[in-house]
């Protein structure tokens, strides 16, 4: 009788993945501006005051999401 004990599975080898700093800083500013944007519109952006004009669609569609994340809109 023969048994297997202690075989061993191949292992991975992992690499890291290395950015240079110009391109995590871009990456990093990117994503930065994406999430402004966000929450910009999902929690500031008030339809008649809006930065992008006098137009309340942005707020209506957002408007029952605001009152799920707990944004006062009126």
């Amino acid at each position: 009788m023969s048994t297997v004990s202690g075989a061993e599975s191949p292992q991975a080898i992992t690499t890291p993945l290395v950015l240079p700093i110009s391109r995590s800083l871009f990456w990093l500013g990117g994503t930065a501006l994406l999430a402004l944007l966000v929450y910009y519109f999902v929690g500031i952006d008030q339809g008649a005051v809006s930065v992008f004009g006098n137009d309340s669609h942005v707020h209506e569609l957002l408007h029952d999401g605001r009152h799920f994340l707990g944004f006062p809109c009126h």
